[in-house]
Parts: C-alpha cells; structure tokens; sequence
C-alpha cells in the first residue's frame, strides 16, 4: 500500500492542466476586461451593459455547473473537460462572429458554461480522480502554475488588440483552445483511464471523510456559505480596486499599487506549496478569510497612504491566493474524494451565483452611501465568512448524540 507521504503527485498531469488553466482563464476570463470597451463600441453599447452581460452569462453558468460536476463523476474529468475545450473553441467563434447583441450573449454565456467544464473546478476533480491521496499537494502545485494567467494574458490580450480587432483576438484564442487544449485534455482523459461511476478506485485509493455522516449537511451548508461570502468579497474588490483606491486619494498610483495583487496571489500559493503542507486545510480555510477583510480594514485605516495601500494589495493578494487552494482543498479534505465533482459544482453554482452580483452591488453602494461605509459592509461581509469556517470545526468533534439531534432538526 502506498502512503499518502510517500506517493508521488502526478507531475505530467500537473504540468500539463497548468498550461491549460492558463489558457482557459485567460483567453476565457481575463481578456475580456480588456476587449470589453472594444466590444462596447462594436455592439452600440455601453460600458455597463457590456459588463452587465458578463454577470448575467456567469449566473447562468453558475446554475449550470451542479449538472456539469454530476458529468465529472460519471464520465470523468478529462473527458469532460475535452468537451469543454470543444465548447469553448465554438463559443469563442461563435462570439466573434456574432450579427448581433442577441447572438452575442448567447454566445457568451456558452463560454461562461465551457469555463466551468475546463477550469479549477474540473482540474481540481482530475487530480482528485487520478491520485486523491495526493490530491491536495497536486491542487496547490496547479493554482501555483494557474496563479500566472493574468500575468501572461494581460498583455498578450493587450499586443493582440493594438494590432487586432476584438474579434480577431477571439478566433486566436478559440484556435489556441481548439490546438492547445483540447488535445491536452484528450490525452489526459485516456491517459488517467478514469471514466467516472463506472470504474470505482480501491477504498485505498479513496479520501475518507474527516466529518461524521450527520454532520455532513450543515458543514457542506457553512462550507458554501463561507466560499460565496470570500467569492463576494473577492469579485467586488477586482473589479473595483483601481476606482476605489483613487476615489480614496491615491490618484494615478492607484494602477501601480494595483499590479502588486497577482505577484502577492502566486506568493501566497508558493508559501503554502513550501510550509503548508501539514496545515489542516480548515486553518488555512480560516486564515484566508481573516486576509480579505483584514485587508479592507488596512485600506481604510491608511488611506491615502501609498504603503498602506501597498500592504492592502498585499495582503489582499494573499487571501485571494489562498482562497483558490482552499476550494479544491477543503471539500476533500471534509466530504472524501466520493462525489467529489458533484460537489465541487455545487459549490461553484452558489459561488458563482452570488460573486456574479457582486461588482454591481459593490458599485450601487459607493454611488450611495460613499467608498468608506461600502467598504466597511463588504469587510463584515468577509467577516462572516471567517465566522462561518470557524462554526465547521466543532462540527468535527461533535459527540454522536447531538449528532443525531442535529440530523433529526432538533434544536
């Protein structure tokens, strides 16, 4: 039998889901920011309608994703996530070339859908699926490699579009997909022989739960809970980091300050990597949902302070590089690697439903009561988030009588 400590994560897989995660969030995520004016202006459109459009697609996607995380069980990640890299490609295409608003959003809410069939959510229920006793070191190493996709796609998108309409970027990117992954993700689905439900690992293959069976229910409802808050907090701050550091004196430093949020996410996830590999996944849950609103609090304490600001994307960035290890992470590490894809669309769905309203509200607040108390609801709101990972852990030790109460309804 082979150990957990002593079992080699899958580096060839890792490796190579890390050059797609790169490619899948940047050509299907991070290029958008920087076309969307672009595209705006293709479509007779505004700014926030454009921006509006984006929201509805990662809703419906979202609500799409408990379906597609039944398909990883059944079918397997890797075939899954080959026929997401097929979606993507027609999406992104179709997206181009579209006559119209209508087709246009049509076509982006299906790259919103293909998203969700070939980035973490998927990649993470690969590496589950292919080694789970080292499922969680492997999950760390991807979003250590994924962690570089807006690095690389900033300006990649940006040289493309000085020379290239926004739709020529997008059928460059939809060959990338069509050339690059999707025959990655082919190889990976043979590769890992694993077709979901119909062939079961060896129970010591599998991750046991570390919580008790009737337990389940609530820690998966306070485990969702603190993922949608940390989400919330997270898609409000990215969209708005620039405008809110300038509305709060630090004018054009504000763009500066703000590049030091994807270098701080890769550290954080590098750390982790290097000293966190005996850290219960529960702390770290904890520990990354103390950062994002400690991170607001410095902000508002400082500003206008240049350093202070510094800290604050900092630390933010640490946070947010966390969160994304503790989403593939703490769900194994609490439910087992059994339905592992189900869940993990579960999660993403309440996830994405919630963090896709999140930079209208975020906008609707400061335009009404001001930066500093929008600020302030937005840090309690990551509050409650620690507050809800924090209510997990005495679910854990719970004697099996209150145990049983709890499962019954009993107060």
């Amino acid at each position: 039998m082979t150990s957990a400590a002593s079992e080699r994560p899958p580096v060839a897989a890792i490796l190579a889901l890390g050059l797609t995660q790169v490619i899948g969030y940047g050509t299907l995520y991070y290029s958008f920011s920087i076309l969307a004016p672009d595209m705006a202006r293709g479509l007779d459109w505004s700014a926030e309608w454009i921006f509006g459009a984006l929201s509805a697609a990662l809703l419906i996607g979202g609500l799409a994703a408990p379906a597609m995380g039944k398909w990883i069980d059944h079918f397997g990640a890797g075939r899954v996530m080959t026929l997401g890299s097929a979606i993507a490609t027609a999406a992104l295409a179709a997206c181009a070339l579209a006559p119209g608003k209508i087709a246009f959003v049509i076509a982006l809410i299906a790259i919103e859908t293909a998203s969700n069939l070939v980035q973490y959510g998927a990649a993470f229920a690969l590496l589950v699926q292919v080694r789970p006793q080292v499922a969680q070191r492997s999950i760390t190493y991807l979003t250590l490699i994924g962690g570089f996709a807006s690095t690389i796609f900033w300006p990649i998108t940006t040289a493309l579009h000085a020379h290239f309409s926004w739709q020529s970027v997008y059928l460059i990117f939809a060959a990338i997909n069509l050339l690059v992954c999707l025959p990655i993700h082919a190889w990976l689905a043979r590769s890992t022989g694993h077709s979901g439900t119909g062939e079961k690992s060896s129970a010591t293959r599998r991750i046991e739960p570390s919580l008790p069976a009737t337990a389940r229910t609530p820690a998966f409802i306070l485990m969702v809970t603190g993922f949608a808050l940390e989400s919330f907090v997270n898609a409000a701050l990215l969209v708005h980091m620039v405008p809110i550091m300038s509305a709060l004196g630090l004018g054009a430093t504000a763009v500066i300050v703000g590049t030091l949020f994807g270098p701080s996410q890769v550290l954080s996830r590098f750390i982790n990597m290097v000293f966190g590999g005996s850290l219960p996944q529960l702390v770290l849950a904890v520990i990354s949902a103390v950062l994002l609103p400690a991170a607001l609090v410095i902000l508002l304490l400082t500003a206008p302070s240049i350093p202070g600001a510094m800290v604050f994307a900092l630390v933010f960035g640490l946070g947010s590089g966390l969160s994304s290890i503790v989403q593939g992470t703490l769900p194994l590490e609490l439910f087992g690697s059994e339905g592992y894809g189900q869940r993990q669309g579960k999660v993403t769905s309440v996830r994405l439903a919630v963090s896709s309203t999140a930079p209208f509200a975020l906008a609707f607040l400061m335009g009404n009561i001001g930066v500093s108390l929008s600020l302030s609801i937005t840090a309690a709101l990551g509050a409650a988030a620690v507050a809800a990972f924090l209510a997990v852990r005495p679910l854990m030790r719970m004697p099996v009588p209150v145990q049983t109460a709890l499962a019954r309804g009993e107060p």
